[in-house]
C-alpha cells in the first residue's frame, strides 16, 4: 500500500469519526437551557452529559487519525479530505431526525466528493517542511490572535445567526492553526519524548485546541447552526491549507492547464460544503427548538 493511500485512508477514517462526534455534540449542546450557559459557554453543563463525552471520544479518535495522516502527508492533502465528514454526517443526521435525504442533498454530496477527488488527484499535493519557524509563528500570532479576538468580541455584542457565524469563523480558524501545530507535534514525537516536551508547539497546541473546542461549543449553542457549521467547516481547511502553503512550503504539482480545473473544484467544494453544512444544521433544528 502506497503512503498516499495510507494517508487517504487515515483521513477518511478521521472524517467518519468527526462526523459522528459532531452530530452527537451538536444535539447535546442544543439541549442546554440558556440559563445554564456560563462565562465559558455551555461546557460546564455539557460535562455532566454522557452523550457529550461519547461525542468527544469519537472526536478524539478522529483527531488521532488526523494526526497520523498529517504525520505522513501534507495539509493540502489531508484537510480537504476531512471536509468529507459532512458527507458521512448527511445520512446520520437524517436518520436521527427521522427524515429522508433529499435528491438535492445527494447531488451536493456527489459534488463535494467529486471536487475533493479532483483536488487530491489532479492537484497532487506535495509535502513541505514539518514545522513552521519561530518567525512564521510570530506573524501568525500577530495576525491571528487579533482576528479571533475580534470575532469573539463582536459575537458577544451580537445574537442569533450573526453570533453563530462569528463564533463559527473563530472556531474554524483556531482548528486550522491546530492542524499546523499537530503536524509539528507529530514530527517531534518521532524524535523522542525529550524534544516533544521541550517544544513550544506541544503547549501551544493544547491552548489552541482548548480555545477552539470552547468557541465551537458556544457556536453550536448560539441557536443558528445554519450559520456556525458552514463557517467553521469552511474556515478550518482554508486556514490550514493556506498556512501549509505559505508557512510549510507545501504546493500542488499541477501545470497551468490544470489550474483552472482546480479553481473550479475549489469553488465547488466550498459551495457543496456550505450547502451540506446548512442541511446538517437544519436537521438539528428540532433539537434546538425542543430545548
Amino acid at each position: 500500500m502506497s503512503q498516499t493511500l495510507v494517508v487517504v485512508t487515515l483521513a477518511l477514517g478521521a472524517a467518519l469519526c468527526i462526523a459522528v462526534g459532531t452530530v452527537v455534540r451538536q444535539r447535546t449542546a442544543a439541549e442546554v437551557p440558556a440559563e445554564n450557559v456560563g462565562v465559558f459557554g455551555p461546557v460546564a453543563s455539557l460535562v455532566r452529559k454522557p452523550a457529550w463525552w461519547a461525542g468527544n471520544v469519537l472526536a478524539i479518535a478522529g483527531y488521532g487519525l488526523q494526526a497520523a495522516a498529517l504525520g505522513l502527508g501534507s495539509l493540502l492533502l489531508v484537510q480537504p479530505l476531512l471536509v468529507l465528514s459532512l458527507l458521512f454526517a448527511l445520512p446520520l443526521g437524517a436518520r436521527l431526525s427521522n427524515r429522508v435525504v433529499s435528491p438535492r442533498e445527494w447531488l451536493w454530496a456527489a459534488a463535494l466528493t467529486a471536487s475533493v477527488a479532483i483536488l487530491v488527484v489532479v492537484g497532487d499535493p506535495k509535502p513541505g517542511v514539518e514545522r513552521a519557524e519561530a518567525r512564521h509563528w510570530a506573524v501568525i500570532c500577530i495576525i491571528g490572535i487579533p482576528f479571533v479576538l475580534a470575532c469573539v468580541r463582536a459575537a458577544q455584542r451580537s445574537d442569533g445567526p450573526r453570533k453563530a457565524l462569528l463564533l463559527g469563523i473563530a472556531a474554524g480558524a483556531l482548528f486550522g492553526v491546530a492542524a499546523v501545530l499537530t503536524k509539528g507535534v507529530v514530527h517531534l514525537m518521532s524524535r523522542g519524548v525529550g524534544p516533544l516536551l521541550t517544544s513550544v508547539e506541544l503547549y501551544a497546541l493544547i491552548v489552541v485546541a482548548v480555545c477552539a473546542i470552547t468557541v465551537q461549543q458556544a457556536a453550536f449553542h448560539a441557536g443558528s447552526l445554519q450559520a456556525s457549521l458552514p463557517a467553521s467547516t469552511v474556515m478550518e481547511p482554508v486556514v490550514a491549507s493556506a498556512l501549509g502553503f505559505m508557512v510549510l512550503g507545501e504546493y500542488l504539482a499541477a501545470d497551468r492547464d490544470a489550474t483552472a480545473v482546480l479553481l473550479v473544484a475549489l469553488v465547488a467544494m466550498v459551495a457543496a460544503t456550505v450547502a451540506l453544512a446548512r442541511s446538517s444544521a437544519r436537521n438539528e433544528a428540532p433539537a434546538s427548538i425542543g430545548s
